[in-house]
């Protein structure tokens, strides 16, 4: 190897995603230590799970158990082995090959370096090798900072396939303006301020012990907080119609109506965002056939469009729109039962199946867009008890001062804790039913890296992800 070639991954020429070939290759030239391939620009890599990289550890055959020990306290390689298998386990697992032993696995592409530098003292590499085909990478979503605490919203769905787009930040922009608008109130969005600088503190420092568990929390909360004041204000709403606040945009119980079509709207534009990361996705796992012919790639994208300007063109009274718009609808349909088709296999019985399943997504596309009236119910519902707490307050303040007062506390913390405990429940099954279901058509594996078993009590932790990901 030239001098050049100094600290470049090395990528063994015979049989490179064969561990034993590394093991050979390691032999003949003991690289000191490879960086991962060069690098991404930053918004690619945002928008994806962590970049993984198909690795051998590679070492002398005398020296093998130290370099395992080493790798299982980094915790950051995921092996062939179960993630909490016995060093001697893992160790008879390598393959060896004149003198030099050698196990794949997977690894973030950040980690490498630095652990490659932690066993180049002891004779061992970490060689970046090819990777096998028809094998999916395990997915790591970005633990750390404010990313980390956000990507439950998505991990609690299931787990992001390697290909595909990690939605966090969007996901939870989503979750947070859905809240909002059905808690909208400024008064309990400040009380969800307060929570989340409680939550935050508890996060930072462990104390106290009963919220530190909830403190990953604390950004959702402060994004419910932020929507639900403007929201509120949008409403004229302070802890209630009490005045302190004049309506920006319309008063809930007085224009339900307008409410209901604002909600539609909501969902018409996350439905298409929806739509547009899942033709991204299709694209990723299968190239253009899956992309065109899939109900969650163009072709529902094409339906979905279609069917919007048809609807807005015939309110509108435009029928070049609606005519337009009623042909790419029907474009998408063709689409969609040509792909039903052809996994059905063809024949009468798959004509029949292709047309149930289209049948099915019509009816489904119109459903899931009825199903976002929930934001205009649910704002409904807030404002209502608000209401009725005033007028309760309103009433009794003339005659029994204290009373009222009491009515205003605890109908007040009534309607908080219930409605922000019925509203966070609803924009997550939005989430997860009406958004989700276009974004992922399969589950992903999550990365399981391998641990030294603990020797103590302590609880065990995964330094490059998530504790979620990375249980055994």
């Amino acid at each position: 190897m030239s001098s050049s070639d100094a600290g470049r991954p090395h990528t063994p020429r015979s049989n490179p995603a064969d561990p034993r070939s590394a093991a050979s290759n390691h032999a003949a030239s003991n690289p000191a230590g490879p960086h991962p391939a060069g690098p991404r620009p930053a918004w690619r890599d945002a928008l994806r799970p962590v970049r993984m990289e198909r690795v051998a550890i590679v070492a002398p055959s005398r020296v093998l158990t130290n370099v395992l020990r080493r790798v299982g306290t980094a915790g950051t390689v995921e092996l062939s082995t179960p993630a909490d298998a016995s060093l001697d386990t893992v160790a008879q697992a390598a393959v060896v090959r004149d003198e030099v032993a050698a196990l794949a696995g997977w690894m973030p592409a950040p980690a490498v370096p630095e652990l490659a530098g932690r066993l180049s003292a002891l004779g061992g590499a970490v060689v970046v090798i090819s990777r096998p085909r028809g094998v999916e990478a395990p997915s790591l979503l970005r633990p750390g900072g404010l990313r980390g605490s956000l990507s439950p919203v998505v991990s609690t769905y299931g787990t992001v396939p390697y290909r595909d787009i990690d939605p966090t930040p969007l996901a939870a922009g989503a979750y947070v303006v859905m809240f909002g608008m059905m808690f909208g109130d400024a008064g309990h969005g400040a009380l969800l301020l307060v929570a989340a600088a409680v939550l935050y503190r508890a996060h930072r420092t462990g104390r106290p012990g009963a919220l530190a568990r909830f403190g990953r929390g604390w950004p959702f909360a402060l994004g419910a907080g932020v929507t639900s004041i403007l929201f509120g204000l949008a409403y004229g709403e302070f802890f209630g119609p009490t005045g302190l606040v004049p309506v920006l945009w319309l008063a809930p119980l007085a224009r339900p109506g307008r409410l209901l079509l604002a909600a539609l709207g909501v969902g018409v534009l996350l439905l298409g965002g929806a739509y547009a990361l899942g033709v991204v996705n299709r694209w990723r796992e299968g190239g253009w056939p899956v992309a065109l012919y899939s109900s969650a790639g163009i072709a529902g994208a094409a339906l979905f469009l279609g069917a919007g300007l048809a609807v807005a063109g015939w309110f509108a009274g435009l029928d070049l729109l609606a005519l337009a718009g009623g042909s790419l609808a029907a474009t998408g349909l063709i689409l969609a039962f040509t792909g039903f088709l052809a996994d059905a296999g063809g024949g009468p019985s798959g004509v029949a199946q292709a047309v149930m399943r289209l049948f099915d997504v019509v009816v489904r596309l119109g459903a899931n867009l009825v199903s976002f009236a929930r934001l205009a119910a649910f704002g409904l519902t807030h404002a209502a008890i608000g209401s009725i707490v005033w007028m309760g307050t309103t009433t009794l303040w003339a005659v029994r001062p204290v009373a009222a007062v009491v009515v205003f506390v605890v109908g007040n913390a009534l309607a908080f804790a219930i409605e922000a405990l019925v509203v966070g429940v609803q924009a997550l099954r939005l989430e997860y039913y009406e958004l989700f279901s276009r974004l992922f058509q399969a589950e992903g594996r999550p990365f399981r890296p391998w641990r030294l078993p603990p020797t103590s009590g302590e609880a065990r932790s995964c330094p490059s992800g998530s504790g979620e990901a990375c249980r055994p």
